[in-house]
């Protein structure tokens, strides 16, 4: 199944070739003209028009420029470049380190007052020790052949997600009960990683809860993507190759009705920790095992 969550890039993109089109049909020419004037073949400007082929700056001030109207080139090249950003791969990411990453998005951050945030694989961000953190950044370093920065990144994070938690900011966090179970670094890694979701869950600011593996889903919701949300503004996916940002506000309702129905299956306070104190158990009787 697709992922819905590439929809909203999809969109953008048609819209965007929409307006050339008009651009072109108001200018009273046809594609095979307009391919004259910008020097392409005549399939260039179809691919283009129908968001087969998404253009580059240099086409669409070519487009603007062949039907007169070459004052629209800078804010279609504006929208070419959002669009763009929707859809990021992670080597393009992270091709300045993974340090340089966690730190672009502080500032996102800390101007957002409510997050909402479901993690089906990990443990959450905002949520993560440095020894967790570092030996997950070091598992991605390596998977995906970058230049291993992790302790630095870790640290970044781990600043980051602090601020959040002692500012004037309102944490929503969803966990599926199998994200505790997932040993990222060793025992002992792991261990401290659980002992700080029980700590951080005592936060006013804070609402944590854990979905049962065994809860019934008939109905409700499957586990979906990892995924973040700000201020009900914004959604950030994450794929394995691509982070993905929506912010369709129907997409971005979309995600923010997923996320109450999972809550409906979650358990919190006494009954979340419960489940978190099973799992450090369970690591204590592999370690001693």
């Amino acid at each position: 199944m697709p992922a819905p969550s590439l929809s909203g890039a999809q969109k953008a993109r048609a819209a965007l070739a929409e307006r050339l089109r008009e651009l072109r049909m108001d200018a009273e020419i046809t594609g095979r003209e307009l391919a004259g004037r910008c020097g392409w073949s005549e399939s260039k400007s179809s691919r283009i028009e129908n968001a087969k082929t998404a253009p580059t700056d240099a086409d669409i001030r070519a487009w603007c420029t062949a039907c007169g109207t070459p004052e629209r080139a800078a804010d279609l090249i504006a929208a070419n470049r959002q669009v763009t950003s929707m859809y990021v791969e992670w080597r393009r990411l992270e091709r300045a380190g993974l340090r340089h990453l966690q730190q672009s998005s502080v500032d996102l951050y800390q101007r957002t007052r409510r997050f909402h945030v479901y993690c089906s694989n990990l443990i959450p961000g905002l949520f993560q020790t440095t020894a967790y953190a570092t030996a997950l950044l070091e598992t991605i370093a390596g998977f995906r052949r970058i230049p291993n920065d992790a302790a630095e990144a870790a640290g970044v994070r781990v600043r980051r997600a602090r601020s959040v938690q002692e500012g004037n900011h309102r944490l929503a966090a969803l966990v599926e009960e199998t994200v505790l179970h997932y040993r990222i670094g060793d025992v002992g890694v792991m261990a401290g990683q659980l002992g700080q979701l029980l700590s951080l869950m005592s936060l006013p600011s804070v609402s944590l809860g854990v979905i049962p593996a065994a809860a019934e889903r008939r109905g409700i919701m499957w586990p979906l993507e990892t995924f973040t949300m700000f201020d009900q503004r914004l959604v950030r996916v994450e794929l394995l190759s691509a982070s993905v940002k929506i912010t369709a506000p129907s997409e971005v309702a979309l995600y923010l009705r997923a996320f109450e129905q999972l809550s409906t299956l979650a358990v919190h306070g006494a009954q979340a920790r419960a489940l978190i104190v099973a799992a450090i158990e369970k690591l204590t009787t592999a370690e001693n095992g």
